[in-house]
């Protein structure tokens, strides 16, 4: 079973940003082992980069501004590859200050949702329903349609 881990800088303090993720947590069971680490937002950036660093497994995949924008096909055909060479991965969601070089440089992929600034806590939200989708794509099933 693939696993994939997100690591977030700080905590979801909303509750229905909260529900909204163990929701699509739970339906990825059936495809991956998904664990979520939250690390504390730091006043040093290369100190919250260490965190960060010290939580990922496998390849690193960060999201930033910066990165690569992909369909959610491209996604799905990105997880794919991961899963069929049996690969950990780690998403990384910065904080409100982005992602620390460090972080970048470590990443075997730089992913952009958007050029569009999100909240970070509902930015947990549309990475766990994209991975999701990802999975249901590759799966052959209607729910990204």
């Amino acid at each position: 079973m693939q696993k994939i881990n997100i690591v977030c800088v700080g905590k979801i303090k909303e509750k229905f940003y909260g529900d909204a993720v163990a929701e699509y947590v739970k339906r990825l069971s059936r495809f991956a082992k998904v664990e979520i680490r939250e690390v504390a937002e730091c006043r040093n950036l290369n100190e919250e980069a260490e965190l960060i660093l010290k939580a990922a497994r496998g390849k690193i995949i960060a999201l930033c501004i910066e990165g690569k924008k992909y369909s959610s096909e491209e996604l799905a055909a990105y997880m794919r590859g991961l899963t069929d060479s049996g690969s950990e991965c780690t998403f990384v969601i910065g904080s409100s200050c982005g992602l620390f070089d460090s972080v970048k440089n470590a990443a075997s992929l730089k992913l952009s949702f958007s050029d569009m600034t999100f909240p970070h806590q509902l930015m947990r939200v549309i990475l766990v329903e994209q991975i999701y989708r990802a999975f249901m794509i590759n799966g052959g099933g209607e729910y990204h349609k």
